[in-house]
């Protein structure tokens, strides 16, 4: 074997290590998943008649209204949404959702949760709390165990809605429907607990430490970069930026711009940072969704 036929040999191993590691954190991601949106559901939520948005908050409330059994509407309800993603997104992302919707149906039928508890507080919120955990680490497994943010891609990509403004709309027609058909009190709480679903949805998804980008234009651009390498243990990259305009009319010298990307935990320490070195330092923040590679801090979980 040549060195180069070598070469691809270990290559392919490589990346079929990392499909199959990547195939095994994804199993255990959307098992954890289906475990939790299925205590949620059945532990808090369906004894005690309470609701949540979304195509799940839709499934609650067919509930509700007909008495058929959640596990068939999970299903149901869901299609449409499973061959939109199919279309929309991906092949694997379809049969995964589906697979994780099957588990989750076959859960709610088969597998028995204990009532934890009948006051209506902690209902909404810790049913929100299990079932948004349940659908993020669905997604962190690349799939979804409620199909709204499908619906909400799809829509956005034909009309000038974003994805925030479909789930949105959707979610009021859902609490408006509620409201109408049951009473205003549950339309209330489901409000809650979806609330509560989506911000934990939030932090399963992206963690505490959501990044930020940084750009930081300053004179004494070397010792902020020191302080961000040295004592924050951070990486950056140099852009060069040529002259411009600033206070004191047009700038003939060029200077560099340090670009980093941090954490939110770190973000009020890098600007303390800055101020002791340049006060009048001119600094750009961006959140950032994901990120790879490079000298970054690492998410739990990935």
């Amino acid at each position: 074997m040549s060195s180069q036929q070598r070469l691809i040999h270990l290559r392919e191993l490589r990346l079929k290590k990392i499909s199959i590691v990547r195939a095994v954190k994804d199993t255990i991601f959307i098992s954890l998943g289906v475990l939790s949106a299925a205590f949620g559901l059945k532990g808090f939520l369906l004894p005690n008649s309470f609701l949540d948005g979304g195509v799940m908050g839709i499934s609650l409330l067919t509930n509700v209204l007909t008495d058929i059994d959640l596990a068939y509407l999970v299903v149901i309800i869901n299609i449409p949404f499973i061959v939109t993603g199919y279309k929309q997104i991906s092949k694997l992302f379809a049969i995964k959702t589906l697979v994780a919707i099957t588990a989750l149906a076959l859960c709610l039928s088969f597998v028995e949760f204990p009532l934890i508890t009948d006051d209506k507080l902690l209902i909404a919120f810790f049913g929100g709390f299990f079932l948004g955990c349940g659908i993020g680490l669905s997604i962190r497994g690349g799939s979804v165990i409620d199909g709204t943010e499908v619906l909400a891609i799809y829509v956005s990509r034909n009309t000038p809605l974003t994805v925030g403004d479909i789930i949105l709309l959707f979610n009021i027609a859902i609490f408006a429907f509620a409201a109408y058909l049951i009473n205003i009190e549950t339309a209330l709480y489901a409000i809650l607990t979806y609330l509560i679903a989506s911000k934990t949805v939030d932090f399963v998804v992206h963690g505490i430490e959501e990044y930020t980008s940084v750009m930081i234009v300053s004179e004494r651009s070397v010792e902020i970069k020191d302080a961000i390498t040295e004592k924050m243990g951070g990486g950056v990259t140099i852009l060069k930026g040529k002259s411009g305009f600033g206070k004191t009319g047009h700038r003939t010298k060029d200077q560099d711009v340090i670009f980093s990307v941090i954490t939110r935990l770190e973000l009020q320490k890098l600007k303390t940072e800055i101020a002791k070195i340049d006060p009048e330092a001119f600094v750009v923040e961006n959140s950032v969704n994901d990120i790879k590679g490079g000298m970054i801090k690492k998410r739990p979980l990935e």
